[in-house]
């Protein structure tokens, strides 16, 4: 309920930010933006704005299945698979959350995600390689890890930002085409509807503002992976945490996970210069220094 309460007090602020901001900016630069426009545009920048983003939560479980063959363990044929679903099962009781779906999915690299559209709705996986290459340990402590992903809400939580994120650059991009269309336009024009300016400087400004977004997401991205590490600290212990990520940090290069799973994997890729904007994990030495520091 309170996550409804959320979105519907997010949407309301927003609505009521960008109609403030389409005023001021219409007032300033003499653009005609009666009620009926401004409404149409809120109406559709919020609709694909948080549209897009909520439809790929909902599917996200359906889509890691397929996009990564995950194997969901729905009777325990072996030691190891028995294992994972009690540890899973320990740890979601003592954070409170629904048994999520545990799988394995193949691949060589170590790593591990969770995805689901609620805290109670979840999917945690890990790779054959995770298995191959950790100890007993150090796969308890990603498991709690991802847990941590889950009970923190961190797919909501991201969902909700990106919907934002998605919904100011929709009406700033056609706010910015706007202005550049008044600005070309000539005074036989103003009554002609909206020209090419508007139409290549809304793509223009979209397509920067986007980058903008995206880098906030990451952002936030690399910021909650300090958080699920201190889940995964509280759930399988700290030295057990920091071991995990240290293996991590021995073995090759992980590559990152498709699409919005990258976001909660136990690792991501590597990147240098600008490019560190955009990833999705900070770096595995500033993750294993924070909790070594942590009291």
């Amino acid at each position: 309920m309170m996550r409804i309460i959320l979105l519907a007090m997010t949407n309301f602020a927003v609505m009521a930010v960008l109609f403030v901001s389409m005023s001021i900016i219409g007032k300033l630069f003499g653009i005609n933006m009666s009620a009926g426009s401004m409404g149409g545009i809120l109406t559709m920048a919020v609709i694909f704005g948080f549209g897009g983003s909520f439809v790929s939560l909902l599917m996200s479980k359906w889509m890691a299945k397929r996009s990564m063959g995950v194997q969901i363990i729905e009777n325990p044929q072996t030691a190891q698979e028995r294992w994972l679903v009690e540890t899973v099962r320990r740890q979601a009781e003592k954070s409170g959350i629904g048994m999520p779906e545990v799988g394995i999915f193949h691949s060589p690299d170590p790593n591990a995600f969770a995805t689901g559209a609620s805290r109670n709705n979840a999917l945690v996986a890990v790779s054959q390689g995770l298995l191959d290459h950790m100890t007993a340990d150090e796969v308890e402590a990603v498991l709690g890890h991802e847990i941590g992903h889950v009970a923190n809400g961190d797919m909501v939580t991201q969902t909700l930002l990106q919907g934002v994120l998605n919904t100011f650059v929709i009406i700033f991009a056609r706010l910015i085409g706007l202005v550049v269309d008044n600005f070309f336009r000539s005074s036989n024009d103003e009554n002609s509807g909206v020209g090419w300016g508007y139409y290549i400087g809304s793509m223009v400004a979209e397509i920067f503002l986007s980058f903008a977004a995206t880098a906030i997401v990451m952002w936030f991205s690399r910021y909650r992976e300090f958080k699920a590490d201190i889940a995964g600290a509280d759930l399988a212990g700290r030295q057990k945490m920091i071991n995990a990520l240290k293996r991590l940090q021995q073995g090759h290069a992980t590559q990152d996970l498709p699409g919005e799973m990258a976001a909660f994997g136990i690792a991501g890729g590597l990147g240098t210069g600008l490019r560190k904007i955009f990833m999705t994990h900070p770096p595995l030495e500033d993750r294993i220094a924070a909790l070594e520091n942590a009291r």
